[in-house]
């Protein structure tokens, strides 16, 4: 990773921001299919309101590079779980699991909302390391991070499996998903 990028938590409404910019930059809807395909792609839309409260009590991580976010992995917890229409599917499927011999549902995991690396950033090592900040960061409270990806999204997909997570359950809502999962506490 490039010395002068650095690691930290969506402290600030700029900061907040510079996550809604870069993830309108990447919504599969102003991408072309070829773009998507290549480059990878967000699913969901956040408001400003929803972002804010999503960051607490869990911060967002991001990556900054001098002021401005160039990535993000964005902290979800369970009270979301009714909020975004496309992730209730997620959250129902994901309470009748069980891993490792645990009902998912009795145990604690948080969701990764959402990750996003500007194009000029990529293949540079800070998908891994957002995850590493999350796990750091979040293991004395949670088990689990899990998050469900699109399975056209094969980039996601790749990237997902050399952080260290697993695919758990792949299941139809409108199109294919993929619940994967890392153990972190």
């Amino acid at each position: 990773m490039q010395s002068d990028i650095i690691l930290t938590n969506s402290n600030t409404i700029k900061d907040l921001n510079g996550i809604l910019s870069l993830q309108a930059q990447n919504h599969y809807s102003n991408l072309t299919e070829s773009e998507a395909n290549k480059h990878g792609f967000v699913t969901c839309k956040h408001d400003f309101e929803l972002l804010s409260r999503m960051n607490s009590p869990y911060q967002h991580i991001i990556a900054k590079d001098q002021d401005e976010v160039v990535a993000y992995a964005l902290v979800m917890t369970r009270e979301y779980s009714e909020v975004i229409e496309v992730l209730k599917p997620m959250f129902r499927r994901i309470n009748a699991l069980k891993f490792n011999g645990l009902d998912l549902a009795q145990t604690k995991y948080v969701i990764m909302g959402q990750i996003c690396i500007a194009k000029a950033y990529r293949s540079l090592g800070i998908f891994e390391k957002l995850y590493e900040q999350m796990a750091k960061q979040l293991k004395a409270h949670f088990q689990f991070i899990i998050t469900e990806i699109d399975s056209e999204n094969t980039r996601s997909l790749a990237a997902h499996k050399r952080a260290g997570f697993e695919t758990i359950d792949i299941y139809n809502s409108s199109k294919e998903w993929q619940i994967v999962i890392m153990e972190i506490a």
